[in-house]
């Protein structure tokens, strides 16, 4: 209920001993058949992140940051073990890439739990899938090796409010899916509409209401279109869906 994304970091270092702690703990999480469809590249130098900037719009905790990690969702470490074992892996469609892609944010997660029980502070970028090429690129991933994930990792040098989240009502639903209705929506945005930031948010912005901005301005449809077509076309290349 406290916790919040760190953008600030300070100049202390993140310890390679506590890193390699938290990511081996966080092996432990639900995994695809056992078989633990991720890997994490660890980024730490200024150079690599400055090459890996751009694929995140620039944003700047990306070199600011002391490491910044990146979950793959790796379906080739288990292809390379099977080929290797006389076995007969296929695992180049889009259903093995679905397990993978999972199994990398179930990992992601739990170090992040952990990560910030430690004290540490840390940034999920969603940017990750908008230019994955890039990223490829930058990691040098091979086939089969998709980027679904990063965060920017460090000590914390600030402290940010709560972000707001929606009431519980708005999704949970007992038995079926339940109807998303003009009432349904006054009442589960009523609060976030209400919020002092978010109403200078709409006037800053010149629009008539919150979710305007979200859908017009933030995240358009050509936008995604657009964003789509680069995602299934990395997908493609690094062999998960053609």
């Amino acid at each position: 209920m406290t916790r919040r994304s760190i953008r600030k970091y300070s100049t202390r270092d993140v310890d390679d001993a506590l890193l390699n702690s938290l990511l081996a703990e966080a092996e432990h999480t639900q995994t695809m058949g056992n078989l633990q469809l991720y890997s994490v590249v660890v980024t730490r130098s200024s150079e690599m992140k400055q090459k890996l900037a751009p694929a995140h719009f620039n944003q700047p905790m990306v070199t600011q940051a002391p490491v910044v990690l990146t979950f793959c969702a790796d379906y080739n470490r288990t292809t390379q073990w099977g080929l290797q074992r006389k076995g007969h892996p296929g695992y180049d469609n889009f259903l093995s890439y679905q397990n993978a892609a999972t199994d990398a944010l179930l990992y992601c997660q739990r170090f992040c739990d952990l990560a910030e029980a430690a004290g540490l502070g840390l940034c999920f970028l969603g940017t990750t899938i908008y230019q994955p090429q890039l990223i490829v690129d930058v990691l040098k991933l091979p086939r089969l090796v998709m980027p679904v994930a990063t965060i920017t990792l460090g000590w914390p040098d600030e402290n940010p409010p709560v972000s707001d989240r929606l009431p519980l009502t708005a999704i949970r639903h007992d038995e079926t899916y339940q109807p998303v209705t003009p009432d349904t929506i006054n009442r589960d945005y009523a609060a976030k509409e209400a919020l002092p930031e978010n109403k200078e948010f709409v006037q800053v912005n010149g629009t008539e209401t919150l979710a305007q901005i979200f859908t017009d301005i933030r995240y358009t449809a050509a936008d995604c279109r657009a964003m789509s077509q680069t995602l299934l076309d990395t997908l493609c290349k690094q062999g998960f869906a053609c």
